[in-house]
């Protein structure tokens, strides 16, 4: 942890064997950094940092030397984010798969690590998957681990997944490791939440014991109990030569409702069904992404959104250190030049929670003054993903036209095919074109500009499919729409609609429309 601090200037990123295990780590990283700068307490401590080139590494030496045996993988007493006397009723010894998220269970033939890297594995990485299974262990029976009131049986039955698995999770990537720390480290104090003195880092309190933490000591009180909570009993077997197994038990669960003012790295919205059960309005609940589509698709749930007019409660709140750089923008701390990268990770867990099917991430580049709600900029990239989505949607219209034309199923699937075609050329699209605009770029000829390049892609996956039609979609049949009205379906008649179609999703490009003429 200290190399990490001391070469955070010259260090890119962490880059670790899955992406949510880096944000886990930079969570960890950041409970560090705030208990050292005490918080930071406002801005004006936050800009001081901003401005120095490098961390406060005195402050962080000092303090990792006090903590530093909390941080002993094998201490007898407090090994770090253990359990030091956990154990089964059985005395059980366990195997790494428990441990390392990405080995299939029961599929190990899915994996890169086998035989002997199942076997055994060095300290530190043993250190990183410690830290993930805190943070995005899937759900499911554990092991029941003595000391435990809630195990029955032998078992400890689900407590749901890690920490962050039911987040939606969020955090902005910086062009160095020190950045991006600073531009995560969102100071206490204002109407986020206030400093509280039991908000104190695990390393910090007194050792965990196999038993839930009670609900009056657990908390969370802040980012430091929040950044470093244990949802799993975990010890680890081996020695400084490897760690060889690991026991896995329930920790201390955690309802992350209404939690949206502590909680600075999630998109949130609202829970209509937990409002009518609980008869409170409003509650807010995590948002996991949506691993079937692109972080760029979904732009306008990321952005901070404006306040309603009627004074209701929004519907969606926007994860807080993208708020914090739309703030630290308005006051001209951070240049109007300055790109974000905002970054997404969350996980799909199948089967009841209790495996981790999918792992996500992604990630855009974009000029900080998107970021502010009464931004031309703002207003004309969020459109941008309209024109994308509504021009796809015209060429969706054409697959199953042509399908029907061919005597084919509607739901052949061929619609979905298509789009994914069209999503995958406008993809590095819309990238290259959002990342390009800037405080100097005039939003209307941005905006034409975008529409032409979505027109020229989706009409060419188009024409592909119009010249890939068979010779009886060419012929084309009469079928009767759900209004009773016979309509007659051939290629030709697919492709008129799909032109218009496409005329009226992409306004701009009306004059482009009339000028051409297919081969």
């Amino acid at each position: 942890m200290r190399g990490l601090f001391e070469q955070s200037a010259e260090i890119r990123m962490i880059a670790c064997e899955l992406p949510t295990q880096t944000f886990a780590i930079l969570r960890l990283a950041l409970a560090i950094l705030h208990r050292v700068t005490n918080g930071p307490p406002n801005e004006a401590a936050w800009q001081a940092l901003w401005r120095d080139r490098r961390l406060p590494l005195d402050d962080l030496t000092d303090y990792l030397d006090t903590f530093r045996d909390r941080f002993d993988l094998f201490h007898p007493r407090h090994p770090f984010y253990q359990v030091a006397d956990l154990r089964a009723e059985k005395d059980n010894t366990y195997g790494l798969e428990r441990l390392i998220a990405d080995v299939p269970n029961g599929m190990p033939f899915l994996t890169t690590r086998a035989g002997p890297g199942m076997e055994s594995i060095s300290p530190a990485e043993a250190a990183r998957w410690l830290v993930h299974c805190q943070a995005y262990d899937p759900g499911g029976i554990k092991t029941g681990a003595v000391g435990d009131i809630r195990v029955k049986k032998g078992k400890g039955y689900s407590i749901g997944v890690g920490t962050l698995g039911n987040l939606g999770g969020v955090y902005l990537d910086g062009n160095t490791l020190r950045e991006t720390l600073l531009l995560n480290l969102l100071p206490f104090g204002g109407n986020r939440q206030r400093a509280d003195d039991r908000d104190l880092p695990v390393w910090e309190r007194e050792p965990q014991t196999a038993a839930e933490e009670p609900d009056e000591t657990r908390g969370p009180y802040g980012l430091l109990s929040l950044y470093t909570w244990q949802s799993r009993r975990i010890r680890l077997f081996g020695d400084a030569d490897g760690v060889t197994g690991a026991m896995i038990a329930i920790g201390d669960r955690l309802d992350w409702q209404n939690h949206h003012l502590l909680e600075p790295m999630s998109v949130w919205s609202r829970s209509a069904p937990r409002e009518r059960e609980q008869k409170l309005a409003p509650i807010y609940l995590p948002r996991p992404h949506d691993h079937t589509r692109t972080l760029w698709r979904g732009l306008q749930t990321l952005l901070p959104p404006p306040a309603p007019s009627t004074g209701e409660a929004p519907q969606r709140w926007s994860p807080l250190v993208l708020q914090w750089l739309a703030r630290l923008t308005r006051d001209a701390v951070i240049g109007q030049d300055f790109q974000a990268r905002p970054r997404a990770v969350s996980v799909t867990y199948g089967t009841q929670q209790a495996v981790i099917d999918e792992v996500f991430s992604d990630t855009l580049t974009m000029n900080v003054l998107l970021l502010l709600e009464d931004s031309p900029l703002r207003t004309t990239a969020v459109d941008a993903t309209a024109d994308a989505e509504a021009a796809v949607q015209a060429l969706r219209r054409l697959a199953t036209n042509l399908i029907r034309a061919a005597g084919g199923s509607d739901d052949s699937g061929d619609a979905d095919r298509a789009a994914e075609r069209a999503y995958a050329v406008l993809d590095r699209a819309f990238r290259d074109w959002l990342a390009h605009l800037g405080p100097d770029s005039e939003p209307a000829t941005e905006r034409t500009a975008w529409q032409h390049r979505v027109r020229r892609a989706v009409k060419e996956v188009g024409d592909e499919l119009v010249d890939a039609a068979s010779p009886a979609a060419w012929v084309g049949r009469t079928r009767t729409d759900r209004n009773g009205r016979d309509i007659h379906y051939s290629s030709f008649q697919a492709e008129t609609w799909f032109r218009r179609d496409l005329a009226k999703a992409l306004t701009l490009t009306t004059d482009t429309d009339h000028q051409e003429v297919r081969a």
